[in-house]
């Protein structure tokens, strides 16, 4: 090598190092948020826009668009297709859509496995609530119950149709499930009108926002289940699944449908980016994500807003996920699918 080619090479190193540097200075990155303003998923992604910037070279805006619809299915794909793979564009999806790709549902219009994986803020449990004026103190009495409870849901996919899904499946406790509604307010509301009873949700949801801090203080609602292996502290005298499935002698073939269903629980809250983006991009964005999850402001800011932080890393969920879709047998997909009611 010459002594000219010798010179040059830091001076190239150094160009380089400074583009990617100087990618996002007086950009703006878009962020979908599969889910409607005001819900939980929404208040973290909001959550996380207001820090993770500070946190990228160059320090660029974000802006939150939200695209609710189909369990954000509808904003899963317009990541995945119409979103360009130029690191200004992230979305954040509901964890359990991969079983409508599972299931070879025709809206499904992405490759889970496929995605770029920025992390994921949290991982939490899931619950049942039921207005506690209708009755029902155990998942007993709902059994007996002559009519079942109406509980809300979105859409298929979400944690409001597959948890009752699956205490169907494992406990033999049956509820009528209502989907359709455009986002979990709606829901809430409906269950405050009384045209609906209960709802399945995560429990981080019922613990960080309104109308459940009122709801708790009156005693309008009562927790029926929780998901978690152990009991959660803010519901100690709630059953786990697990320990409603130890009572019931439940089967292993439903226990293990449980144990794939739940697996969306790693998941989390994921946030990703369209495929193909760059790895350079990608390194950026995932080692935002991460130093963002530690940052005493964004966490003080989570406190306040009583929102869990439990991170995941890109690595980890990109992982997960094409595990996931590469491990699915025909017998375990035809379980989902009358779980789901395909």
């Amino acid at each position: 090598m010459t002594p000219l080619l010798w010179l040059l090479l830091p001076l190239a190193f150094t160009s380089a190092a400074n583009a990617q540097s100087n990618f996002y200075q007086g950009k703006t990155v878009t962020v979908v948020a599969g889910a409607n303003a005001g819900s939980t998923y929404d208040l973290y992604v909001r959550l996380i826009t207001r820090h993770i910037g500070r946190h990228i070279p160059g320090n660029p805006n974000f802006i939150v668009q939200n695209m609710g619809g189909a369990g954000s299915v509808v904003g899963a794909n317009y990541v995945y297709n119409v979103s360009k793979p130029d690191g200004l564009t992230i979305g954040a999806v509901q964890p359990a859509i991969y079983f409508h790709q599972l299931l070879k549902q025709k809206e499904i219009k992405f490759d889970w496995g496929k995605f770029t994986w920025i992390g994921s803020t949290d991982k939490t449990d899931h619950m049942l609530y039921i207005r506690a004026d209708l009755g029902f103190k155990s998942l007993a009495d709902v059994r007996k119950a002559k009519e079942l409870p109406r509980c809300g849901a979105t859409a298929a996919g979400t944690s409001g149709v597959y948890i009752l899904k699956l205490l169907e499946e494992t406990v033999g406790v049956k509820f009528n499930v209502v989907a359709g509604y455009q986002g979990v307010r709606e829901i809430d509301l409906g269950v405050e009108r009384g045209e609906l009873h209960c709802r399945a949700m995560t429990t981080a949801a019922y613990l960080a926002r309104e109308p459940y801090h009122t709801w708790r203080k009156t005693g309008f609602a009562r927790v029926l289940v929780q998901t978690g292996k152990s009991r959660d502290p803010q519901f100690a005298d709630t059953p786990t699944i697990y320990e409603l499935m130890k009572e019931a002698n439940t089967p292993a073939p439903a226990r293990q449908l449980l144990t794939m269903i739940l697996a969306a629980t790693d998941f989390g809250r994921p946030i990703i980016a369209p495929p193909g983006v760059a790895a350079d991009k990608t390194k950026i964005l995932r080692a935002a994500f991460m130093k963002a999850m530690a940052d005493p402001e964004l966490l003080a800011d989570a406190k306040s807003q009583n929102l869990e932080i439990t991170p995941s890393s890109g690595d980890e969920l990109e992982g997960l996920a094409k595990q996931v879709i590469a491990s699915q047998n025909s017998q375990v997909i035809e379980r989902v699918r009358k779980l789901l009611g395909e």
